[in-house]
């Protein structure tokens, strides 16, 4: 019997934006970690055959250090999506004009380090607004794939927020990150965004767990995998089959540090499944990854996006408000 299509993404982050989100200064440096989770990331998912959607922050595109790596994932075979520049999770807080300044130049930079032009956007922080969909509409963006509807928004939030080193100015900032109890009940399936100016985009949201709408991307499983292996295999067969029974397609997220453990970076012990050597990490995500494909082709967001057909379509001036 054949598989259904499924897509897989991964947002490369660096180590600078974790630092810069987590409130530590050493991230004015941009350290990076990009030498080592490219040429590892690629290798884990070329021994699976898989392949898949990136999406880059626009700052490192720009650095000319990084554009023989980063052109190395289209060589491979990958799609390349955009991440924006600065990985600020409250795009929605920008003015219009510093909005379009944040995205255009990001498109920008990726292409030109790359050699391949996005067409698809995700939010750092899953921060999305109408005012970024016109954006992406302007430079002929076929889909966002930002939202999530997740149970635990508000729960990550103060999580966050608790363990950070930010000044009061800086938690004001991020007041929403990740979404509010409200972004739960948004679609886990995709739909159109019918946009003011008469153009749409395609919404793909990042899935979770069909009825209890709580995260199953790779980190939360690596995260319960760091404390009981065998309940996190039981908690994704019973994602995946939740999914199967609900007649959801899941698209799923892959980060950086899921391919990265503590040996390789200490400086990020704060991130949850950052007390887990890479070793163990990596063969945590072996076997997370076979259960997947033994239920799914997988496809690249862009291929998944030109498959799709009928789609229900939404406003997004109804959806799109959240605290200021």
């Amino acid at each position: 019997m054949s598989k259904a299509f499924a897509p897989l993404s991964l947002d490369l982050d660096n180590k600078w934006s974790y630092l810069k989100t987590h409130g530590d200064d050493a991230w004015r440096s941009f350290p990076t970690y990009l030498e080592t989770i490219v040429p590892r990331a690629l290798s884990v998912l070329a021994e699976r055959d898989l392949s898949i959607t990136w999406f880059i922050v626009g700052k490192d595109a720009e650095m000319a250090g990084h554009h023989d790596l980063l052109a190395s994932i289209p060589a491979a075979g990958h799609e390349i999506g955009n991440h924006s520049f600065l990985h600020e999770p409250w795009l929605h807080q920008y003015t219009p004009a510093d909005l379009k300044d944040e995205l255009s130049r990001a498109h920008h930079a990726i292409g030109e380090a790359t050699g391949e032009t996005a067409v698809g956007f995700r939010g750092p922080g899953f921060s999305l607004s109408e005012e970024t969909l016109d954006v992406l509409a302007s430079l002929d963006y076929r889909y966002d794939a930002t939202t999530f509807p997740n149970a635990l928004n508000p729960v990550g939030r103060f999580y966050y927020l608790r363990t950070s080193n930010l000044s009061d100015e800086e938690k004001e900032k991020r007041k929403a990150l990740f979404g509010t109890m409200k972004d739960a009940f948004r679609s886990n399936r995709p739909y159109r965004w019918m946009l003011s100016s008469g153009a749409s985009l395609v919404e793909v949201p990042v899935t979770t767990m069909p009825l209890f709408r709580v995260p199953i991307h790779f980190s939360y499983l690596l995260y319960l995998g760091g404390k009981s292996p065998a309940l996190a295999r039981l908690y994704w067969r019973m994602a995946l089959t939740m999914c199967k029974v609900a007649g959801t397609t899941p698209s799923l997220l892959l980060h950086p540090l899921d391919f990265l453990g503590s040996d390789d970076e200490p400086d990020l012990a704060f991130f949850p499944g950052m007390n887990i050597e890479s070793k163990r990490k990596l063969d945590l995500m072996a076997e997370f990854l076979g259960m997947w494909q033994e239920r799914y082709t997988t496809t690249s967001l862009g291929s998944y996006v030109e498959s799709l057909h009928a789609l229900k379509e939404k406003s997004p001036a109804d959806l799109m408000k959240r605290p200021d």
